[in-house]
């Protein structure tokens, strides 16, 4: 499905800050598979979801989604197929927008334009029913602007942003860092529900290994730029938070184990 190969990745080339932030990575990931992503300061997380949404040009690699070669595609027109949820709950929203206009927006990405009416009422229909599902109460303020919610309810809704159009790849990049435990436990919860339902293929960087471990299929430790840990199946129900600290160890003080 998405197949990352011999990509690498260097900052500041040919300056006294030179950083290489992906060394020669190489993983693919499958078809409705729910990858998380974990690692310390620098390790390269953040770094491999820009190349792969196209924020950031390869210096050597390719990448490939559903059999295409989309290296050298620019970001505006990945973004038809790729959706992207940050860890600052004010990105992906228009604040001055109702959250009908924002679904709107969402689902129209890649579509023509003609000159009907913006909103049909069949569209608000699909949008109330969808945004019920969160069980956040938002299917009742429809016309209230996005800058009045809270935290979590914009994240929530940059979630369902993402995937309304259903993208054949969703990236989320440490999307609950900045919420409180609750509101993170809750989002993360209606994030499980909205990849299991729409059977996307999911990458989720977190620092939390306990939610590496909670949440997805497959948990993947990056360490200076290369993956240094890759496991399923059973090999991951049987691993705990203490045997990644013993084996791994833990070199970032973001690094939060549980």
């Amino acid at each position: 499905m998405l197949k990352v190969e011999a990509v690498s990745k260097i900052f500041s080339k040919g300056s006294a800050n030179e950083r290489l932030a992906l060394d020669n990575v190489s993983i693919s990931f499958k078809e409705s598979e729910f990858v998380t992503v974990i690692g310390g300061n620098g390790a390269g997380k953040s770094t491999l979801l820009n190349c792969i949404s196209g924020t950031c040009d390869l210096d050597k690699g390719v990448i490939i989604l559903d059999g295409e070669d989309i290296s050298f595609i620019p970001e505006y027109k990945r973004s038809i197929f790729i959706g992207r949820v940050f860890q600052d709950p004010l990105k992906g929203t228009a604040y001055n927008m109702s959250i009908e206009e924002n679904l709107a927006i969402a689902c129209g990405k890649g579509k023509r334009r003609g000159f009907g009416a913006g909103l049909k009422k069949s569209d608000i229909k699909i949008f109330r029913e969808a945004i019920a599902h969160l069980g956040l109460g938002l299917e009742d303020r429809m016309k209230q602007r996005v800058g009045l919610l809270s935290g979590g309810q914009r994240q929530a809704l940059t979630l369902l942003m993402a995937t309304i159009a259903k993208p054949r790849l969703l990236l989320l990049d440490e999307h609950t860092a900045a919420l409180d435990p609750y509101t993170a436990k809750r989002v993360l919860d209606i994030t499980r529900e909205i990849v299991e339902h729409n059977k996307l293929c999911t990458v989720m960087i977190t620092h939390n290994m306990k939610d590496a471990l909670a949440y997805g299929n497959r948990t993947v430790m990056m360490r200076e730029g290369k993956v240094l840990l890759d496991i399923k199946g059973s090999e991951r129900e049987e691993m705990t938070v203490e045997k990644l600290v013993l084996h791994f160890g833990v070199n970032s003080d973001r690094l939060l184990l549980g």
